[in-house]
């Protein structure tokens, strides 16, 4: 599940993380009413408040827009309103959002923050090492963080963190000299990094990115932008963070699968749907696709506890996406019983149609069953024996229907 900026912002401030002191609007009215509560005199920020990166860089589809991007610097108060009107109610394409865009429909007004340097920064979990890691990078030359990922990652400094202290001193000198940072910064560095550490637990975030941080002539660091992500796993011990979701910013598929308890995830290619159980096998799926030079449309997560009903309508999620190419399901049984794939399968075929090669795997509880239960049913899919011949035999299949 992930957030808006403000709502972010927010979080981070009760965990002592430096904010520009900013106002959320609605309308134009409301945009020009908040610039007058965050800053008297301004300059001040307009921010698209949509879930993607690269606003500053995006484009509005609507002419009336303007050439600008989601985030502008307004400098005279009769320019507010102006601004607010052409973001407002119009749609913003970022690198993110795919060509379609998302339509703004609120706009962050933040008082300016001068600072004298920004770097990157970032929490995140660190599977190989099973660690929270810590993620910080010099900004410069107008570069991104992608940017610097992909050219040269002997920029980016990743330590792994103390799940229960954090980082330690030593840790902090070394981000203080990796950022070039004075030691004036030091007690904001730590406040900063413990601040992050904390809400990152206590929240059970998976991720939380400060692109960019800033650091002002005291030495003070605010938060200039902020994105977080939480574990869906554990929504139910944070009610106060499930209300924090805004249901137009997911898509149609994404929210369905949602009330079934599932995860589903829209890729940029066209290409294999995959429906799996369990984070690991959903990598080892996709990193077989990408081996087989095939491209990844979309995936579904699913998980135990539910009935052959949720199933069916789970697989005519991906059944009916337009993107793909042929199914994949792999499933590896446990308290998820293979038979109610299958009859989950059976259900949404003789629904919406089988158009596109599947491929099924099944490892685990009642297997045979389902196997079974495939059988009998007619249906023209394909059984394999492991994950690699499941690829194997998709791959095949999609490439003979072309």
């Amino acid at each position: 599940m992930n957030i808006h900026e403000y709502q972010a912002k927010k979080l981070l401030s009760k965990f002592g993380i430096l904010i520009p002191n900013g106002r959320i609007a609605y309308t134009p009215h409301e945009a020009k009413r908040a610039a007058n509560e965050v800053s008297a005199r301004g300059p001040w920020m307009l921010k698209a408040q949509i879930q993607s990166g690269a606003r500053e860089k995006g484009h509005f589809i609507e002419k009336s827009a303007g050439k600008k991007g989601g985030i502008r610097l307004v400098t005279h108060r009769r320019a507010l309103i102006p601004e607010a009107e052409q973001m407002l109610g119009s749609t913003l394409v970022t690198p993110q959002t795919g060509p379609l865009g998302k339509s703004v429909g609120r706009i962050y007004v933040e008082a300016f923050q001068k600072v004298n340097q920004k770097f990157y920064a970032a929490l995140v979990i660190n599977r190989v090492q099973a660690a929270l890691t810590l993620l910080v990078a010099k900004l410069e030359d107008g570069r991104t963080i992608t940017q610097i990922a992909a050219d040269t990652p002997e920029r980016i400094l990743k330590l792994p963190l103390n799940l229960q202290k954090g980082a330690s001193i030593a840790q902090m000198r070394e981000v203080r000299e990796f950022l070039g940072l004075s030691e004036k910064s030091d007690k904001q560095l730590k406040s900063f990094v413990n601040g992050l550490h904390k809400a990152f637990i206590e929240h059970d975030a998976s991720m939380i990115e400060i692109n960019p941080a800033g650091v002002d002539y005291r030495g003070r660091i605010f938060a200039l932008d902020a994105k977080m992500s939480f574990d869906d796993n554990a929504a139910y011990r944070h009610p106060d963070i499930v209300r924090l979701q805004d249901e137009y910013e997911e898509e149609d598929r994404a929210l369905k699968a949602s009330k079934y308890g599932f995860k589903y995830n829209d890729f940029d290619d066209s290409g294999i749907g995959c429906i799996v159980n369990g984070d690991g096998i959903t990598l080892a799926a996709m990193d077989l696709i990408h081996e087989a030079k095939m491209g990844l449309a979309c995936s579904l997560n699913v998980k135990g506890g539910v009935d052959k009903d949720k199933i069916a309508a789970g697989i005519k999620i991906i059944m009916t996406n337009p993107k793909v190419e042929g199914i994949l399901i792999n499933i590896l049984g446990g308290f998820l019983r293979c038979n109610l794939i299958a009859d989950g399968i059976v259900e949404a075929a003789s629904e919406v149609g089988l158009n596109v090669p599947l491929v099924v795997r099944f490892e685990g509880t009642n297997k045979d069953e389902a196997k079974d239960i495939l059988l009998n049913s007619k249906l023209p899919l394909i059984i394999a024996d492991d994950m690699e011949d499941s690829v194997d035999k998709l791959v095949s299949a999609v490439e003979a229907s072309y």
